[in-house]
């Protein structure tokens, strides 16, 4: 055991070692003019990351959800409604919390993309981000639009993202000079104040072009806060799927199109009821029931992604 214990610190002496050796080359001021090496150092320092501190790390903490609408118009934005309150019950059963953090709402209810941020503890996956991580992808719903005077069957798509909620920026440490911060009148909770101030922010990472909005809170600062919070999170989820890719396992790009090939689960109301996600084979034709919250047969389908 003795022998065991020093080697592994040993293992972290060295990887420690290594990680300084790569963050000393991102101060450098001309570390971006290879923006192709820059972002294999990211990558190497996150993987170093990974590797001293165990997989899964993030799996016991929060996360933050967005649900873009694609191709479908408001179908595809109704669609993105569904899916929230969907895992609004979801996460309600699993009596844990959730914050709009910013949205973007159409005149019938639905959602061009929402951003929603969810705390709690427990779950099947062992916290938040471990339950809902394997969410992320293209849904695609078959139905009888409401929006089609004709009442003809219509095929719809929204994406659904869940990235890690970080608690401590020193998790991933993102240059000030490597974003730029953009301020307007907040349709939130900010925008409500009587000199309707600018507090809904938005944050570029520039080398990147990742941007998140936050206009959940009530000052420019808070929200400021929340939008660096979610950049570190897309950073975190594109390095990951780099990783996973390169290990040759299933996984969702950034650059996934919404549309239909991509979808990861379909929901058919029409011309049959079924759910069924098309990389575990899982499926159920209790539509109602999956709609009310009841994700247990996906997710512990999941597990193993």
């Amino acid at each position: 055991m003795k022998e065991t214990a020093d080697q592994k610190k040993n293992e972290v002496a060295e990887i420690d070692a290594q990680i300084r050796i790569l963050e000393d080359q991102m101060n450098d001021p001309n570390f971006w003019a290879d923006k192709h090496r820059a972002q294999t150092v990211i990558k190497e320092i996150g993987e170093l990351k990974a590797k001293k501190e165990g997989r899964g790390k993030y799996d016991r903490g929060g996360a933050i959800m967005t649900i873009f609408s694609g191709a479908g118009g408001d179908d595809a934005e109704d669609f993105s409604s569904i899916l929230l309150s969907m895992y609004l019950k979801f996460i309600s059963a699993n009596g844990w919390s959730a914050k709009i953090l910013h949205e973007n709402k159409n005149d019938h209810g639905g959602y061009r993309n929402i951003t929603i941020e969810i705390d709690g503890s427990g779950g099947i996956g062992g916290g938040v981000y471990g339950t809902l991580k394997n969410e992320s992808g293209v849904h695609r719903l078959v139905r009888i639009s409401p929006f089609n005077a004709k009442k003809m069957r219509h095929t719809s798509f929204s994406l659904v993202e869940v990235i890690p909620k970080f608690e401590k920026a020193a998790e991933l440490e993102i240059p000030e000079s490597d974003i730029r911060v953009e301020f307007a009148r907040s349709s939130g909770p900010g925008g409500q104040n009587v000199n309707k101030r600018e507090t809904a922010v938005r944050v570029v990472h520039i080398p990147t072009n990742i941007s998140v909005h936050a206009d959940g809170e009530r000052s420019q600062a808070q929200n400021r806060e929340k939008a660096m919070q979610i950049l570190r999170g897309k950073i975190f989820k594109a390095l990951e799927e780099e990783r996973v890719k390169k290990e040759g396992e299933m996984y969702i790009s950034k650059n996934t199109s919404i549309e239909w090939g991509s979808q990861i689960r379909s929901y058919v109301f029409h011309p049959y009821k079924m759910v069924k996600d098309h990389r575990t084979n899982a499926e159920t034709s209790n539509v109602d029931a999956v709609l009310a919250g009841d994700l247990e047969l996906f997710i512990e389908a999941e597990k193993d992604l």
